[in-house]
């Protein structure tokens, strides 16, 4: 089969007073019609080794060496000799790209069906007309309801599923040959997710398209590529088709990226992580989880939700009855006990982040109860609230958002315990910052670092730590491991059962990742619309969901 795309001995480098390596002698092949899926965890070099192909690398980043040839039907270009003129030939035209984020991609003070005009009009000489019906017609082949309201619409009022086909059409607007997608599903619920990649799946054949495909999700790869590469520190450590690196993977490095992600089959007592792999410390057929937690579910409660309801303003609609609210969360109910993990799921707006920010008094209900070790949080008096704040503590999505830049770690850290262990003199407070330190799997080093000098999987651990200064017994982990890399992600919900443990924590665990929650919890709330679909343990849930909805859920997941 003919190559559309072939990259040969490409390297980068990061301009600095020592200059760094990031992409090493880099080759492979994409064929024509085919699907190649990069696979690595982050800082791999997946997104560098994508951008060069249409020199749109940052500045300070440099090819030191290599080629990169894209194949048209009559000739052979090789894309790096071009200049930067005549690169924006290719660029749309010829080979397109979806970025991860579209809201960062988009133009939030342009309209939507604008965007894709501008593709359109660098490539091709239509009248305004022509132009108008081709991005309808875009619109129409990616799924997009409404078409011709949403071409007038702007971007922050597209879900983020519309936005990323939108994203799509707009890749497409100029009948490009070869799409890269780099990591376009990240951010996005199961079952949107599964819906971008089936519209994937069916805009290549309609269109003969070929793709690269990048992800460090490997249930993805496998659920689109054809064939696959896997990158670490820039290098190509493994080709081959995708049945053969499921089944076949040669390299320990792919089978910790493959075995650390939650199994769907099984729940064993630890996930394995990719250094258990390399030290050949582990086998990824581990012993299966060793029965229920011992949770007495005849005692009271830690926690009690009964009917509760939560509204929200909607801004600029005020009738003459007043101003619209929007309902969130409708008489919702359940318990969480002494000692469990009590797994949240559903969709992007369904209401989970709004329950778990009700129970922080984060944001008021309008009505029903929540009971707190047998008393109404609404009658605590101010001590017992202070009380309150202290046992129970939230651990957020994005760490990097929720930790303060200009604070250094022990700052942040020395901040809680100083104002809720007032006792303690300074000496007692590093004392117990390090020990917390080490419990997170960071070191002392670490202690005056500031957060931009942490990994992903690092700054999460310092959320984790910073929730912990109070000594609570309650966790709400709000999305705690949705943007981390299969790979970190094994190694934190490992450090959060370990200190579940150790620590006699109890957890209220909210994702949209059914394969995480189900591996996580004791018991599984779905949640759909603000409402209450489905409750049960987890492996009943997954063998025997009553809902449909539920079972929509669990079909979406990648690899399944």
């Amino acid at each position: 089969m003919p190559a559309i795309l072939e990259i040969k001995d490409l390297s980068l480098f990061l301009h600095g007073n020592k200059e760094q390596v990031l992409v090493e002698q880099v080759s492979f092949q994409l064929n024509k019609g085919k699907v190649l899926g990069l696979v690595g965890e982050s800082g791999s070099g997946k997104s560098l080794t994508a951008l060069s192909i249409l020199s749109l690398l940052p500045d300070n980043i440099r090819i030191g060496s290599g080629d990169i040839f894209f194949y048209d039907p009559n000739e052979k270009i090789n894309l790096l000799s071009l200049s930067e003129e005549n690169i924006r030939h290719y660029r749309g035209k010829k080979i397109a790209m979806i970025f991860q984020e579209p809201m960062t991609s988009l133009n939030p003070s342009m309209r939507c069906g604008k965007q894709i005009e501008e593709g359109i009009k660098a490539h091709y000489n239509l009248r305004q007309k022509e132009i108008r019906e081709k991005v309808l017609a875009l619109l129409k082949e990616v799924h997009l309801p409404r078409v011709t309201d949403l071409y007038n619409n702007y971007p922050h009022q597209l879900s983020g599923g519309q936005r990323q086909r939108l994203m799509i059409a707009m890749a497409l607007s100029a009948d490009p040959e070869l799409i890269i997608a780099d990591e376009p599903t990240t951010a996005l619920d199961v079952t949107v997710q599964k819906n971008i990649i089936d519209l994937l799946k069916s805009l290549r054949k309609s269109r003969d398209l070929s793709v690269l495909f990048i992800s460090h999700d490997l249930r993805l790869i496998k659920d689109i590529a054809d064939d696959v590469l896997v990158m670490r520190k820039g290098k190509i450590i493994e080709k081959a088709p995708v049945n053969e690196i499921f089944h076949y993977s040669r390299a320990p490095y792919t089978k910790g990226l493959i075995a650390c992600q939650p199994p769907l089959s099984s729940r064993p007592a630890r996930l394995s992580t990719i250094q258990d792999f390399e030290n050949m410390k582990n086998d990824p057929d581990m012993i299966n989880f060793p029965g229920k937690p011992d949770i007495d579910y005849h005692d009271q409660p830690l926690l009690r939700i009964e009917n509760l309801s939560v509204s929200y303003s909607i801004p600029g609609r005020i009738s003459l009855t007043g101003r619209k609210t929007f309902r969130a969360v409708s008489r919702v109910n359940f318990d969480v006990f002494r000692g469990e993990t009590l797994g949240l799921v559903g969709e992007s707006g369904c209401g989970k982040t709004t329950i778990g920010k009700t129970i922080l008094k984060l944001i008021n209900h309008d009505e029903g109860q929540i009971w707190y070790n047998g008393v109404k949080i609404d009658t605590f008096n101010r001590k017992e609230r202070r009380l309150f704040r202290k046992n129970v503590q939230v651990v957020f999505q994005d760490p990097f958002s929720s930790l303060n830049p200009r604070q250094n770690i022990f700052e942040m850290l020395n901040e809680s315990v100083k104002f809720h262990f007032p006792d303690l003199n300074r000496k007692q407070r590093v004392s117990g910052i390090l020990e917390l330190l080490n419990k997170v799997g960071l070191t002392g080093s670490d202690m005056y670092k500031y957060p931009h000098q942490f990994s992903g999987g690092q700054r999460q651990r310092i959320s984790i730590a910073r929730s912990l200064t109070t000594e609570p017994e309650f966790l709400i982990l709000d999305e705690s491991v949705s943007s981390l890399d299969v790979s970190v992600q094994a190694q934190v919900l490992n450090l959060l059962n370990d200190l579940k443990v150790s620590l006699g924590l109890t957890y209220i665990f909210i994702s949209h990742d059914l394969a995480v929650v189900k591996y996580m919890s004791d018991r599984i709330v779905v949640i759909r619309e603000g409402e209450v679909e489905e409750t049960g343990n987890p492996d009943q849930i997954f063998r025997f969901p009553t809902s449909g909805y539920t079972r929509t859920l669990i079909e979406s997941i990648p690899g399944n």
